[in-house]
């Protein structure tokens, strides 16, 4: 991870005076966030721009998580809190997708034009909306966006790096015909991946990008919110298995990742998982197409990081 070498806006948490009602609807899958909830919900009620409506899917919490939700909900209107079925733990990856999917089914406005996931342990600042949907007005080729994310570490913000490409999994904003044009998230632990790499196919362009006023603030370690970092290592290279990773970009995604962490380890356990995966022959991400285009355009991004072309 590298330190913000920008200035990052401090991020503040008003009500907002007379916000703009946008045709948005927001999902977040929450599961025991007492800890960092609150900011969260100060961060939308917050916003210049705010979502027609938020529908927060309590997914079997044995925290306060549902209690501070319903304070929210006393106080504003376009909060909603909807009860999952408690499978009795935190499944991640496809679980966070079923919560989301269930959320779905409760959308009362049913004309939004543009759909998010967020996740419930996020701070970001007013004008993040504002500025995710004028990108998306300004690019009609463009299915989803977010700002880079930073999270805190001895006083100082430190992005978690991403290729440009891939829009925060924390906060997935999407343009609602592009969202219904890839038939939305798999559940699966790469979902936050396949959906970029499906909207490339379909033509479509996904961004991530550095503005000062409208960066997000991830207060855990990204892959940490199950036991330990290193079995979410482990889990992130079965994730890159069962996305269709070539075996090359597997071993130098881990590879980069080793600058993070935990240093060293947390890579070498991506790797690791990755190749246990493949021995075990675990199943992978079914269509073969998109297997083989990801493959050829993760060849193209290593050829293109040493320097060789053709």
């Amino acid at each position: 991870m590298t330190q913000a070498t920008t200035p990052l806006r401090p991020i503040t948490s008003e009500p907002a005076q007379n916000p703009i009602i946008v045709p948005l609807v927001i999902i977040s899958p929450v599961r025991d966030e007492s800890k960092y909830l609150r900011r969260t919900l100060d961060s939308i009620v917050a916003q210049t721009r705010r979502p027609i409506e938020w529908i927060l899917v309590d997914d079997g919490s044995s925290d306060s998580t549902p209690d501070i939700i319903k304070e929210y909900t006393e106080k504003y209107p376009f909060i909603r809190l909807v009860h999952n079925a408690n499978r009795g733990y935190r499944k991640l990856g496809g679980g966070v997708i079923v919560a989301f999917n269930f959320g779905k089914t409760h959308i009362t406005h049913q004309d939004y034009q543009y759909i998010a996931k967020l996740d419930g342990d996020m701070s970001f600042g007013p004008l993040y909306i504002e500025h995710m949907l004028s990108k998306l007005q300004a690019m009609p080729k463009l299915a989803s966006v977010s700002g880079k994310v930073y999270r805190e570490e001895r006083g100082k913000f430190i992005e978690e790096r991403h290729l440009e490409e891939q829009v925060a999994g924390q906060f997935k904003l999407y343009r609602r015909e592009a969202f219904e044009d890839i038939g939305g998230f798999i559940e699966h632990l790469a979902w936050d991946g396949i959906d970029i790499h499906e909207a490339r196919l379909k033509g479509w362009q996904t961004l991530s990008y550095y503005d000062p006023d409208a960066w997000l603030w991830h207060h855990r370690i990204m892959g940490s919110s199950d036991r330990s970092l290193y079995v979410g290592r482990l889990r992130w290279g079965r994730g890159n298995w069962y996305m269709g990773y070539h075996p090359l970009y597997a071993i130098a995604a881990g590879i980069n990742r080793m600058r993070e962490k935990p240093y060293f380890i947390g890579g070498l356990l991506m790797i690791i998982g990755y190749f246990n995966a493949a021995i075990r022959g675990l199943p992978q991400y079914e269509s073969e197409h998109f297997r083989r285009e990801l493959k050829k355009w993760q060849l193209a991004k290593l050829r293109k990081a040493i320097g060789l072309h053709g």
